[in-house]
């Protein structure tokens, strides 16, 4: 961590810089502690660098931060095993009255859950050329050299990505077809229904589960639906809603205090990550809709 307590010009630089890298190795690594970790190592190899000779301080950061990140995929696609922090950045929690048409439009265009979702299938390379030049804005050239590859390979890497991007996120009914899924899944939870379940699924779905003492994940179709079997009769009813703009539920205990948040993220007519807070510190944190 740089030193800000000094008048240092890089460390004030850095720290100038420090947001906008952080939101660069989150895109890319969809992991807060990875992103701040990409985000101090390239702090300590800024330290390292005769710093009169980087003319543009901030591309010099962007390239360091993007060759670190894709190094990080890189070792997962080799590791997969290899776990990552899957806590859900900010939940904004709404009562889902039932989307309008323009709200279909807002879903598609959204930076958010859905999105983070189809970055995880993207190739390394191809998630590199999306994020830092689509959302980033960063020049093609820039990219081609983190990448060791041509421009023209570097266009071809986003434009491939673009096309994932834009197919997986085309709900085709929008919203409500979205929530008929979070229905169909809720249904056969509650009835016992393993087939129905697994008709749901996808089938490298991930559930992330938050709790007080840290995030649990369920990884794959037969798992999740394994585990969303063993709480048939038993799981509250909830109310239908909105997490980051995605459908969600939010349950409570008898007492009126909130007992849960549920955010499902639906790709291609299936639930490809399911989202559960259970964590009654982070419930009492949120800002929630009011049992009905």
């Amino acid at each position: 961590m740089p030193d800000t307590s000094t008048t240092d010009p890089v460390a004030e630089a850095f720290e100038a810089q420090r947001g906008r890298l952080r939101a660069v190795a989150y895109r890319m690594l969809g992991s807060h502690a990875d992103a701040e970790d990409a985000v101090q190592e390239a702090w300590l190899r800024l330290s390292r660098q005769d710093t009169a000779a980087i003319h543009n301080l901030a591309g010099w950061l962007t390239t360091v931060v993007g060759r670190i990140s894709l190094d990080v995929l890189r070792s997962r696609q080799a590791h997969p095993a290899a776990s990552y922090d899957d806590r859900l950045p900010e939940l904004v929690v709404t009562v889902d009255d039932g989307p309008a048409p323009e709200d279909d439009v807002a879903l598609v265009d959204s930076v958010g859950l859905a999105l983070l979702v189809v970055l995880d299938s993207l190739g390394p390379s191809e998630r590199l050329a999306f994020v830092l030049h689509d959302l980033f804005a960063v020049p093609f050239d820039e990219i081609s050299q983190i990448l060791g590859k041509s421009t023209a390979a570097t266009k071809m890497l986003a434009s491939r990505a673009r096309r994932k991007v834009h197919t997986a996120q085309r709900p085709a009914s929008g919203g409500r077809e979205q929530r008929a899924v979070v229905e169909a899944f809720l249904a056969a939870a509650r009835h016992g229904d393993f087939e129905g379940l697994l008709r749901v699924l996808d089938p490298e779905v991930r559930l992330t589960v938050e709790t007080p003492d840290g995030v649990a994940v369920v990884l794959g179709a037969t798992q999740v639906a394994a585990r969303a079997r063993l709480s048939a009769g038993t799981a509250p009813r909830g109310r239908a809603a909105l997490v980051n703009g995605e459908p969600g539920i939010v349950s409570w205990h008898e007492d009126g205090t909130p007992l849960s948040v549920m955010a499902f993220t639906v790709v291609e007519g299936r639930i490809a990550r399911i989202a559960v807070v259970i964590d009654p510190a982070r419930l009492a944190s949120m800002d929630l809709p009011g049992p009905v």
